[in-house]
């Protein structure tokens, strides 16, 4: 039977998707957004530990990806000069599988949250 895990995360950022629209569209402009990220990760726990994984060591991972998405230009990071909801998500995952290798099989579902907007994208790895 496998579990499944969540770790959330807020940031707060900015960025334009002037690329993506036409002249005077509301989201040409640069803006910003206050972001939730969820990220699952499905597995059995070890039965040393009955964890499936180590939440200090997701906590970690988080803090790290947060801090180089919290109050920065999203348009300006690597990977990320189109931000859209799912490019998000996209880029996060791939966060994941840099930073903890043997933790990116196991991970099951990005999650990116505009609340203000109520709107969201998840991405679920194939």
């Amino acid at each position: 039977m496998a579990f499944e895990i969540r770790k959330s995360f807020i940031f707060d950022a900015a960025h334009h998707l002037g690329m993506n629209v036409d002249a005077g569209h509301r989201y040409g402009e640069i803006h910003g957004h206050s972001f939730e990220v969820t990220l699952a990760f499905r597995g059995d726990p070890d039965p040393k530990t009955g964890w499936v994984r180590d939440f200090a060591e997701i906590d970690a991972l988080v803090q790290d990806i947060r801090a180089r998405l919290d109050h920065k230009y999203l348009n300006k990071i690597d990977g990320l000069e189109q931000p859209t909801l799912e490019r998000i998500c996209t880029w996060i995952r791939g966060e994941v599988q840099r930073k903890m290798p043997d933790l990116a099989p196991n991970l099951s579902e990005v999650t990116v949250h505009r609340g203000s907007c109520r709107e969201s994208c998840t991405y679920r790895p194939d």
